[in-house]
């Protein structure tokens, strides 16, 4: 893989760029304290902003690495990040990213997050030279596979008790995508008001 590190992405609705420290009162405000975001994932809503910015620091010191990918989706409507998106895995011999996304929950159904996800295939398949761009999903919340599906991933099937969030050990839907697919189909994420 060809790393690049964290560049900005533009697309019609966001911005999609590094965090920096004066972002932490936005993410805490508008999803890191967020519980129902966070109950699919791996690390409880916060519920001081020294916690958030804790985790900014480590993400803004990490930027001088090329191959760290943690991007702030910022809606340009509000000019302030309502999520984020990033690399959560990554397997070099394979060429293989694993991508894990969140946004606020009163920005659900807006499309933003499939937006954020078809602005970041390219950039893997096209600058970076990743193979494969994967992304799984507790089966108990759909509408991260709906995201997966609208953006050209394809589902793999369902792993057996094979990952944890904060409900515990649960089951995995994993979805995937490999650059010959996109190369031959230009598959094109369509941002639509619901399912996100």
């Amino acid at each position: 893989m060809e790393h690049k590190g964290t560049v900005r992405i533009e697309t019609e609705r966001l911005v999609l760029r590094r965090f920096v420290m004066e972002d932490v009162h936005a993410a805490f405000r508008n999803w890191e304290s967020d519980e129902q975001v966070t109950r699919f994932l791996r690390w409880q809503a916060y519920h001081e902003e020294e916690g958030v910015a804790a985790v900014m620091r480590d993400w803004v010191d990490s930027y001088k690495n090329p191959s760290f990918y943690q991007w702030a989706i910022e809606w340009k409507e509000i000019g302030e990040p309502v999520g984020s998106i990033s690399v959560v895995g990554m397997d070099e011999r394979t060429e293989k990213v694993h991508i894990g996304y969140c946004i606020g929950s009163r920005w659900w159904h807006r499309g933003i997050t499939s937006e954020a996800l078809a602005a970041v295939i390219p950039f893997f398949f096209e600058e970076v030279k990743v193979n494969r761009i994967e992304s799984s999903h507790d089966p108990r919340n759909p509408n991260s596979g709906s995201v997966m599906k609208k953006c050209g991933l394809k589902y793999e099937g369902t792993l057996r008790k094979a990952d944890w969030n904060n409900t515990g050990i649960v089951d995995c839907c994993m979805y995937s995508l490999l650059r010959e697919e996109w190369g031959q189909e230009k598959l094109q994420c369509e941002a639509s008001p619901a399912g996100d």
